[in-house]
């Protein structure tokens, strides 16, 4: 290690006192990432709120502990969640005293804005789009994983490439859980971003039968009518639309189906599998009467499930995925700055 973990935590909070610095001057960009994103401005203003903008020392310093050590790392940046720069970056540059970063070309303004707001000649953005032409010994890529793929395959001899693909979330909501207070804390984390993140719950396991699993459809589809009225939902492109037709298709036949003009909750019994939800405020709820049940249908996800929320982490923790991020329902959004978000 070139530098020592105290230089590399401090290299990292610059870059979150420019996110902050950022965010004070969100109103100036939130119209350009609208149209960007497809976002409403309602929905980038929803959405700055989980921009990092506070870390603790431990949480760099872990960080920091897991970003590896490079000289040059070069981070591939994608479009689905606006201020996910952010967090690529820190990591890079805890990594690595050079970082060269291209920021997606259909949403570049945050990352643009970071790296501008920091100022630190260790951070240059790029345009390079021939990965074979770049120099860096490690390459951080964000996206599908056709896109990693086609990365780990044109780099150089000898780069590491660390690919951080696709993956879901989903909602444990446990036997002792409120259900309307629940219900609007699982909206708030389906309504960001419009469902487009990893970190957005598109499954809700409702411990219970199929009467309550009903109870707490029902409650979520108002709650997100609701969050709707005062978060309107973006556009949704030509495959998001058609995804959300079919499924909702699939789920009028297979359980009941509560659709509104911008979101649809669907409830199946507990025999069904998990048909998950499409990005733009879908989700689908499932029963499962007790730990068992839960734990099989967490089990069935497997290691695309990168984050699981609850109305009361510490009870299901046992149950979660090693590798998956545990936080409470409201917080799915905004995990600590302790490294990617991708623990897999």
């Amino acid at each position: 290690m070139t530098r020592s973990v105290a230089a590399r935590v401090a290299d990292v909070r610059r870059l979150v006192e420019a996110a902050a610095a950022v965010y004070a001057r969100r109103a100036r960009l939130a119209p350009r990432i609208a149209r960007a994103t497809g976002l409403t401005v309602e929905g980038v203003d929803l959405g700055f709120e989980s921009l990092e903008r506070e870390a603790s020392d431990a949480e760099l310093a872990a960080l920091v502990a897991g970003a590896g050590d490079a000289s040059h790392v070069h981070v591939i940046l994608s479009a689905n969640v606006f201020v996910a720069p952010l967090r690529a970056l820190a990591v890079a540059r805890g990594a690595a005293p050079r970082v060269t970063v291209r920021p997606s070309p259909r949403d570049p303004v945050l990352a643009t804005a970071i790296v501008e707001a920091a100022g630190e000649a260790a951070i240059r953005l790029v345009s390079q789009r021939d990965v074979a032409a770049i120099d860096a010994d490690v390459i951080h890529v964000y996206g599908r994983d056709e896109t990693i793929a086609s990365v780990r395959a044109r780099a150089r001899p000898g780069v590491v490439v660390r690919g951080h693909g696709a993956g879901l979330s989903a909602a444990v909501v446990t036997s002792g859980a409120e259900v309307e207070r629940t219900a609007d804390a699982l909206a708030g984390d389906v309504v960001a971003f419009d469902q487009r993140g990893c970190l957005s719950p598109r499954l809700a396991i409702v411990d219970g039968d199929g009467a309550r699993a009903e109870r707490f459809a029902e409650a979520l589809y108002e709650r997100l009518s609701a969050w709707g009225r005062r978060v309107p939902r973006g556009e949704l492109s030509v495959d998001e639309r058609s995804g959300a037709e079919r499924w909702c298709a699939a789920m009028w036949m297979a359980g009941r189906l509560w659709r509104g003009s911008a979101h649809a909750v669907a409830c199946a019994p507990a025999d069904a599998p998990s048909l998950v939800a499409p990005p733009g405020r879908h989700v689908l709820v499932v029963p499962a009467p007790g730990p068992d049940a839960v734990a099989a249908r967490l089990g069935a996800l497997g290691r695309f499930v990168v984050s699981v929320g609850s109305d009361d982490p510490g009870r299901i923790a046992r149950l979660v995925p090693g590798h998956a991020r545990l936080s409470a329902l409201g917080r799915m959004q905004r995990p600590p700055l302790d490294g990617p978000v991708d623990r897999r």
